[in-house]
């Protein structure tokens, strides 16, 4: 299923779009807590900060948005109120893993270097997603004129993407081809998590 359909089928449905914007910020707060996670104990830049406190704002952002389809849906990331749950809470953690497996094999880097380096290849793959995502997800919305909008997200994404540049072009003159093969495993995994997501909507479907 194309993308753009299946943004518009968990649109049209309540639960499904709650739920969809539920799985999105919970995906923003592991990013935040990932970003986190690999800062120096002491050697930490303003961007890293910066940066980290902007995910977890949209993961914020993105749970208040849930109010204005049904106040009382999805209070946690406990799996019921996700789709896809087990996909979508590996997806990160997942290309994390690529990219330090990569990062040994081609740099050796290890310990502090390996976590920041991964840090860069990783959040770019996902700030280009997000940047596509985003604006497919806004597209579905203005054409039913939903109340719910990502329009504040996808300024930052844009600004987070320019960032990222800017520490890759630091981190290697060859930055470009670790990138591209981090955004080739990214889409996989991107597919595989779409694809289930699209699975469980047709079984659904079936059921009812």
């Amino acid at each position: 299923m194309e993308f753009k359909e299946l943004i518009r089928e968990i649109v049209a449905s309540p639960t499904l779009h709650a739920k969809w914007l539920n799985t999105l910020s919970m995906m923003e707060n592991t990013g935040a807590r990932k970003i986190s996670a690999c800062e120096h104990p002491v050697l930490v830049n303003q961007i890293i900060l910066k940066h980290a406190a902007e995910e977890a704002r949209h993961a914020y952002y993105l749970k208040k948005q849930i109010a204005k389809i049904d106040s009382s849906a999805c209070s946690t990331y406990e799996f019921q109120y996700l789709l896809s749950p087990i996909k979508s809470y590996q997806y990160l953690h997942a290309l994390d893993v690529e990219a330090s497996r990569m990062l040994k094999e081609q740099l050796s880097l290890s310990e502090y270097n390996l976590r920041y380096a991964a840090y860069l290849l990783v959040t770019y793959a996902i700030e280009v997603r997000a940047d596509a995502l985003y604006l497919v997800y806004q597209d579905v919305l203005d054409e039913v004129e939903s109340n719910v909008n990502v329009k504040s997200i996808i300024l930052e994404e844009e600004g987070h993407l320019e960032e990222m540049i800017k520490q890759l072009q630091v981190f290697s003159p060859h930055w470009e081809s670790y990138a591209g093969d981090i955004c080739i495993k990214e889409k996989l995994l991107f597919d595989n998590w779409t694809e289930s997501i699209a699975s469980t909507l047709k079984i659904k479907e079936s059921i009812a």
